[in-house]
């Protein structure tokens, strides 16, 4: 439906309004995290990734269609040459209306007065840990005191700041992340980060992991356990309604507390039919859902002898058809129906 210049409304063919983009441009990061992108991933040379023209030329054609909002994801964003840049351009694409950034927080803090100039309009900061110890044998790097540099940085700036941690039962998977006084109970570390957003206005987000690329093999914890858990040990934790980004996390109010909580439950809380989304990779492949193999290479058009128009014409009308064949809800509970083979790293987070 065309309401007029950059007001198209791009629906799928379930009827579902596609409007926010995730991006990825690149699938290399400065961590090491045990579920992602441990030692031994092969990174893509550059030539094979999209550059930050084709990126602009790619993302336009998306605007076109409907696209407004666009999360810049990775491997970790900030290492990517030109990654501020980019921002400032994508800002400038009309009809985009926010730009905003996933990021492990290590080079947050250094770059986040040239991210603001560019007009970033918020962070996710991923954070699977408050310990020095755990966060160097989760990450492989000492950098947790870098992390929270950041995220104060973030705080002092005004700009709405979420914490992402994925929900992994650490104590069982390795006696080496057990916390120091032998605890084993799988819930300690979520409790630790809840309480995090005790004295912070931030958001603290806690999502499924999912049965994806190295994900698979690590043990998460279910959300449909972890509510329970913190609504018993929470007096008066109650559904917060306040409309917070675009994602599908459910977010919950604690009584005293300046932050809030959120739960992103992709395999125990199927929100496919509110759907907004599609991603593109670094490789320039059209995903329109995340355990899927489905959507469409662009990268041959990008790079043809076309002229600027062909490619154009070329690539919308490919948009078009991948994102009405979207699938209607992904099969997280049914890992043998999951085609996507990649890791998350080459995927986009």
């Amino acid at each position: 439906m065309l309401l007029g210049y950059n007001y198209f409304i791009m629906k799928d063919g379930f009827g579902r309004t596609i409007d926010y983009l995730r991006l990825s441009i690149t699938d290399r990061c400065n961590l090491r995290c045990r579920y992602c992108m441990p030692d031994g991933i092969v990174s893509l040379p550059m030539s094979e990734i999209l550059s930050i023209e084709e990126i602009i030329f790619t993302t336009r054609i998306l605007a076109e269609l409907g696209i407004k909002k666009i999360k810049i994801t990775g491997g970790e964003p900030l290492v990517r040459k030109g990654c501020i840049q980019l921002i400032r351009m994508l800002k400038e694409i009309p009809g985009i209306e926010e730009v905003t950034l996933t990021t492990n927080g290590v080079l947050l803090s250094e770059n986040l007065p040239a991210l603001l100039d560019a007009g970033i309009s918020a962070v996710n900061i991923s954070l699977d840990t408050l310990d020095r110890d755990k966060y160097r044998l989760i990450t492989g790097f000492d950098c947790l005191k870098e992390v929270l540099t950041s995220v104060d940085a973030a705080l002092k700036s005004s700009i709405p700041v979420k914490i992402n941690t994925v929900s992994v039962d650490w104590s069982s998977y390795d006696k080496n992340l057990n916390s120091k006084d032998n605890q084993t109970n799988p819930y300690e570390e979520i409790v630790k980060l809840v309480d995090f957003a005790a004295d912070k206005e931030i958001c603290v987000r806690f999502i499924e992991m999912m049965p994806l690329g190295l994900g698979k093999d690590f043990p998460g914890i279910p959300h449909s356990s972890l509510i329970p858990y913190l609504t018993d040990r929470y007096e008066g934790m109650t559904l917060d309604k306040e409309h917070r980004g675009n994602g599908p996390a459910v977010y919950y109010k604690i009584p005293g507390f300046t932050g809030n909580i959120g739960f992103i439950s992709a395999v125990n809380g199927k929100f496919c039919e509110s759907c907004n989304r599609i991603r593109l990779t670094t490789t320039g492949y059209l995903k329109t859902c995340l355990c899927y193999d489905k959507g469409v290479s662009l990268m041959d058009v990008i790079r043809s002898n076309a002229t600027e128009e062909e490619k154009h014409d070329t690539i919308k009308k490919l948009m078009k058809d991948a994102i009405d064949t979207k699938p209607e809800m992904h099969c997280f509970e049914d890992t043998e129906k999951i085609s996507e083979k990649h890791v998350m790293s080459s995927i986009g987070g």
